[in-house]
């Protein structure tokens, strides 16, 4: 496995060159401060894997990860960050990082989460883990919180796409009357007088 490191801190980067350099069947073909550069040095030296530091001079590592992902979507980027805030983690993820991980992660874990990520995994530190999957519940509850069925989600969905009373009866296979019921159910649900006030709450608030 090929690794590039993206680390600002001269004795870190060169700590995490000879653990991951010294282990079986992992090669660090290049390490360096910051991201300025970082197209070129990818396109030349093809790694694997990037482990990737968040703050750095000039060119920072989410910056990084968007030109990586840019031109190599294949490429898996690891973070390797002090940062655990929502902001940092998810502007990372939205970039394309592959996975996240903080600098106090133990050096096994830290080979373990390169072979992870190599094989396709998604290697996350415990309590990021859990950050995401907790704001994943969040929306999740926000999309519910107005009692919707899966029915009347299905036809809110085709109303804020354009389609018409007519078009949703066919889509759905069910009669005009029918597709008038969900939608009077759907009115009173979210507190809205017609269907153009249904589509403007349900991408306001991302119900659909």
């Amino acid at each position: 496995m090929k690794i590039i490191i993206y680390e600002d801190d001269y004795k870190l980067r060169q700590s995490l060159s000879l653990l991951i350099d010294g282990t079986k069947g992992y090669s660090v073909i290049g390490d360096f401060p910051n991201c300025e550069n970082i197209e070129k040095e990818v396109k030349t030296l093809q790694p694997d894997v990037i482990l990737m530091d968040i703050d750095m001079p000039v060119v920072n590592g989410i910056e990084g990860v968007e030109k990586v992902k840019a031109h190599f979507p294949d490429i898996k980027i690891l973070m390797h960050t002090v940062f655990d805030d929502n902001d940092k983690l998810f502007a990372c993820l939205k970039a394309g990082a592959d996975g996240y991980l903080l600098k106090k992660t133990p050096p096994v874990k830290l080979l373990e989460a390169l072979q992870d990520i190599y094989t396709g995994g998604a290697p996350m530190s415990p309590g990021i883990a859990r950050r995401v999957l907790s704001t994943f519940h969040q929306l999740n509850s926000a999309k519910n919180k107005y009692g919707l069925t899966k029915r009347e989600k299905e036809i809110l969905l085709l109303l804020t796409e354009g389609y018409t009373y007519k078009a949703i009866s066919a889509e759905c296979h069910i009669s005009m009357d029918t597709v008038s019921t969900h939608l009077r159910n759907i009115y009173n649900k979210l507190h809205v007088n017609c269907g153009t006030e249904a589509v403007a709450k349900a991408i306001r608030e991302r119900l659909v």
